[in-house]
């Protein structure tokens, strides 16, 4: 019944927008299609108050996530604020709208499933296909599902989400500060000195083991935590072992080949997101695709360890 629902939506949403242009011999443009678009009239009112207008109804092409007046609504409730002071701070809203707008059009079929998909505002965004929708995960980690794809517009296309996506605001230090399963593996990135250096533009890959993970190490090493945080030298090269150059989303992890780490050895992911480090041991990749502002985390089950 849900998914009969979410088609019924999409088409109505279709409908809409092809009532709205009319059987005119030029096309309209995104802006246009949102205009007759009465369940995109908060979003029409967002770019307007943004002085976004021009821009969008440039040559282009772009290709627009356009938020429902339910997604606007939603927002205002997450954000405590009222529309009136939403569409009053011109910097936020700007900051919002062209997160939702990448340059060029891309259709429903073009979509790179699960890569990182580069805004105009600058942040990024991921889409998955899941049980037959496709789902945004944006920068914070909130999703939105894509209720209505391909309305196209003389400079580009429009698509539907029942969410605002909002830009990253967190890099990898500030995630893992965020999260209470990290509480060790914060205090080991601290006493290594190194919370100024993942918090940098990078980006970067963390894989970040869990507090479990540590408790674990600290059995297998015969050490207390206090002694493996005390040892800087071995904590460093321990914890850059967990580092890759680069933002690497599971969609992109090169299976079976050895992935070279900023300590300088490397380790290798297998089929099943099982890693295999220096020592032979494994470790498994229990959650993906953690998004920040400098890069991404991919949590794992067990401390993996470079060459002795």
């Amino acid at each position: 019944m849900l998914r009969k629902l979410k088609l019924m939506l999409g088409a109505l949403l279709v409908a809409a927008f092809a009532a709205g242009c009319g059987g005119g011999s030029s096309d309209p443009d995104v802006v246009e299609l949102a205009q007759n678009n009465p369940d995109l009239s908060i979003l029409v009112e967002a770019v307007s108050a943004a002085g976004l207008v021009n821009t969008l109804k440039a040559p282009g092409p772009y290709t627009v996530f356009a938020p429902t007046n339910a997604a606007f609504a939603s927002l205002l409730t997450e954000l405590g604020v009222t529309k009136a002071q939403l569409l009053a701070d011109k910097e936020l809203l700007t900051t919002v709208l062209t997160y939702h707008v990448l340059a060029g059009a891309v259709a429903k079929a073009d979509v790179q499933v699960g890569k990182a998909i580069t805004t105009v505002q600058g942040g990024i965004f991921k889409i998955d296909a899941v049980t037959g929708a496709l789902k945004i995960t944006d920068g914070r980690n909130r999703t939105a599902t894509i209720a209505a794809t391909d309305v196209f517009a003389s400079n580009g296309v429009v698509h539907v989400i029942d969410k605002v996506i909002l830009p990253a605001n967190k890099n990898i230090v500030a995630t893992a500060q965020s999260l209470p399963d990290f509480s060790i593996l914060v205090e080991a990135v601290v006493a290594a000195n190194l919370q100024g250096t993942l918090s940098g533009t990078g980006p970067f890959t963390v894989f970040a083991p869990t507090n479990a993970a540590f408790a674990a190490l600290l059995t297998e090493l015969g050490v207390s935590k206090a002694a493996l945080l005390a040892d800087k030298a071995l904590l460093t090269k321990v914890l850059t072992y967990h580092v890759v150059a680069g933002r690497v989303l599971k969609a992109n992890v090169p299976v079976g080949t050895a992935i070279a780490t900023v300590q300088g050895d490397t380790f290798t992911i297998n089929s099943s997101l099982a890693i295999t480090d220096q020592r032979a041991r494994s470790a498994k990749i229990v959650a993906t695709d953690v998004l920040t502002s400098n890069g991404v985390i991919h949590v794992i089950d067990k401390v993996i360890l470079p060459k002795p």
